[in-house]
């Protein structure tokens, strides 16, 4: 239930299936940009100084039609608009909670939806972007975790989260400095690592200076364990990195965190000795979800000092968000704090992060959508 205080708005009921088919130029990365160009006649050293002129236009300005594009020719407006769009996805919702925290529920063309949320502090604002719609993992605490997967998100639709968030936040053309929206977290709907490709592009694009200029020390990706692809992550984005750890032993994690079964803590822990931090001097952030009677003892916090001992890290504690039928009960703060303190102990930071978000369902935990997988057939039928 929706908080008397908080504030709903349906923003658009566009069909996304009968929303033009042109490609969306939004999500093309330089090369791609370039190539397209080429495709539509420019020449090399017009194409060259054109990509720099979009790229300007799209993740500096923000601007939502090529005709506001002043820079180029009349043509070449003209042409651009022909092949490719330049719309967000429809917003179908959006919830403002009693503490600031914004919710966008986002339809995408073929009518699939996710959300994003942005979060903001006194001073910086995280912006928790999804990287598919419903989630293959099926962790026990999480809201996500009951949906099934429908698919990937792609590129686009992963940038467009933080396009929309811009509009959302009136943050255009991109400041120097004092941002509303300072940094972006992987947090949101799906496994990351289980979308790679879209999502390291999505994050290339975000910290390219000429944009979004989001700085790699302002990013963390957050994954429930998949291990082999973590060293890749590090080695190519060098992005801060967060770990869904929640349990200290394979038994326990294997019930709660499912995929633990395919990777094991073992295999886990070694991926984030390995972590590659040339790029990135922060310590590897451990989640640690406090359900009560489940993994709040004392003796689960030195297991879990003894499990991360000699890795750079933090270790977040996030009290147990509820939903609808949800199967858990969020620790006593008491137990919380004791668990704190053993973590604080043995030389660790270990914050308790604050709820935010609750009355909306966009704390950590709660996201979904009710998007459900069509059979392609059906979608070739609507299509």
């Amino acid at each position: 239930m929706i908080a008397a205080n908080s504030q709903t708005k349906v923003i658009d009921k566009t069909d996304p299936l009968k929303m033009q088919k042109t490609r969306s130029i939004i999500g093309l990365d330089r090369t791609e940009l370039r190539n397209a160009l080429l495709a539509l006649g420019e020449s090399n050293k017009s194409a060259t100084l054109r990509v720099k002129q979009l790229w300007h236009w799209i993740y500096h300005r923000g601007v939502k039609d090529f005709a506001e594009m002043s820079t180029l020719n009349a043509e070449l407006r003209d042409t651009l608009a022909q092949h490719f769009t330049l719309c967000r996805p429809a917003v179908s919702k959006q919830l403002e909670s009693s503490d600031g925290t914004k919710k966008w529920l986002i339809r995408f063309r073929d009518g699939q939806e996710a959300e994003s949320v942005f979060i903001p502090e006194t001073d910086r604002g995280a912006l928790c972007m999804s990287s598919q719609v419903g989630c293959t993992l099926t962790c026990k605490f999480c809201h996500t975790g009951t949906q099934r997967l429908v698919r990937n998100l792609n590129t686009d639709e992963i940038i467009s989260q933080l396009l929309i968030a811009r509009d959302g936040c009136h943050e255009w053309p991109t400041p120097i400095g004092n941002r509303k929206i300072s940094n972006i977290v992987m947090m949101g709907m799906g496994e990351p690592l289980f979308n790679y490709d879209s999502v390291a592009k999505a994050i290339k694009i975000a910290m390219d200076p000429e944009g979004f200029s989001i700085s790699r020390r302002r990013i963390t990706l957050s994954t429930a364990g998949v291990a082999p692809m973590i060293e890749r992550c590090g080695k190519e984005l060098g992005v801060n990195l967060a770990i869904s750890l929640h349990a200290t032993n394979d038994e326990l994690r294997n019930d709660i965190v499912p995929i633990n079964k395919k990777f094991p803590l073992k295999d886990l822990i070694k991926a984030c000795r390995e972590y590659p931090r040339s790029k990135n001097s922060k310590r590897i952030t451990f989640e640690y979800v406090m359900l009560k009677g489940v993994n709040d003892t004392a003796q689960d916090a030195r297991k879990l000092v003894k499990l991360i001992s000699g890795i750079p890290a933090k270790i977040n504690l996030i009290p147990f968000n509820p939903w609808p039928n949800s199967p858990y009960e969020c620790s006593s703060k008491e137990e919380i704090k004791k668990f704190s303190d053993i973590i604080k102990n043995a030389g660790y930071a270990s914050p308790v992060r604050k709820t935010r978000g609750q009355d909306i369902m966009a704390a950590c935990g709660q996201l979904k959508s009710s998007s459900i997988k069509i059979r392609k057939s059906e979608f070739r039928a609507n299509g």
